[in-house]
């Protein structure tokens, strides 16, 4: 399955007694699709897969693809050690799922030829087409990146490291590989706030991106997606400048943020998300505020954008 265009990550709302609430999760995902994501990645990274028990993972899961109703692919996060992950897996594939985003294994750090074993070790256990995000502990090298070209159900790579050359060497020796699925296999931009690095990454091959602001604004990051997809430069410095790059310095004033914030900003959309579980913290009264400025300049730089257009 080849993947293209902006995905979206949903989030996971808690109610006050820190059950998953199906009832704001499903209106979160009307909304989600409605703004025209080419995909939907349940339970990964910003839908806090961590903090998930299994019976709750299938719950926020089989509420996606009941959602979607086959309008969009719904992929889910699974990970965690081997055995574990395979459980998520299967999980997964009950609900109807599309495919996986194969998050980095518990704690230990493989080589890249351990990793590969850990991919094949979780692809052997399911027919479900897979995704590997390669970030923290899960790095490949090119010729591990090319080894996943044998394990037929590995679908592409998901990138949050951010190291573009390394991302380079790897989307090369894929596509120069001459294996019969080279040209197919995709490559996503995984990185918190992938607007700033879009261009970066469109530019050696890898277009397709995830965004966490699609979450709470996503008129503002179908727009930015759109500026990146026309080639039209204005509109993307406009948008970085007045939304992206002051979101992104105040994600980075506290670890968890990429999570925290993006509930924040759900919440001040009206979307009643709750807050995050441990170990991350809520955003402070403060950083809230400061984000729906943040957001209100954004909305604001877009309208001025579309205005000078018509």
């Amino acid at each position: 399955m080849r993947l293209s265009g902006l995905l979206s990550f949903p989030l996971t709302p808690f109610d006050d007694d820190d059950n998953v609430d199906l009832d704001v999760f499903a209106d979160h995902l009307e909304a989600q699709i409605a703004a025209g994501p080419s995909g939907l990645f349940v339970a990964c990274g910003t839908g806090e897969f961590t903090a998930l028990g299994l019976d709750e993972y299938r719950q926020v899961v089989n509420a996606a693809v009941t959602r979607a109703a086959g309008r969009l692919p719904v992929f889910a996060g699974a990970g965690g050690g081997p055995r574990i992950a395979r459980e998520f897996a299967r999980v997964a594939r009950e609900c109807g799922v599309d495919g996986l985003l194969l998050l980095p294994p518990y704690l230990l750090t493989p080589t890249p030829q351990g990793l590969v074993r850990h991919i094949r070790y979780v692809a052997d256990a399911t027919p479900l087409p897979i995704i590997v995000y390669q970030r923290a502990n899960a790095v490949l090298d090119p010729a591990s990146a090319v080894e996943l070209l044998d394990i037929p159900t590995v679908a592409g790579i998901k990138d949050g490291r951010g190291d573009v050359d390394a991302m380079l060497r790897l989307v090369t020796a894929v596509r120069t590989s001459r294996h019969s699925r080279a040209a197919e296999f995709a490559f996503l931009n995984g990185l918190p706030t992938a607007e700033l690095s879009a261009r970066t990454y469109g530019a050696i091959g890898v277009e397709s991106y995830s965004s966490a602001v699609h979450c709470f604004a996503p008129d503002i990051a179908t727009a930015f997606h759109r500026a990146v997809r026309s080639g039209d430069e204005e509109a993307q410095q406009v948008l970085l400048t007045e939304f992206y790059q002051p979101f992104a310095a105040l994600r980075d004033l506290v670890p968890g943020y990429a999570v925290s914030l993006v509930k924040a900003g759900a919440e001040l959309a009206g979307l009643a998300v709750g807050t995050v579980r441990p170990p991350l913290v809520a955003a402070t009264p403060e950083h809230v505020a400061e984000l729906a400025a943040i957001v209100a300049r954004g909305r604001a730089a877009r309208h001025r954008l579309e205005e000078s257009r018509v």
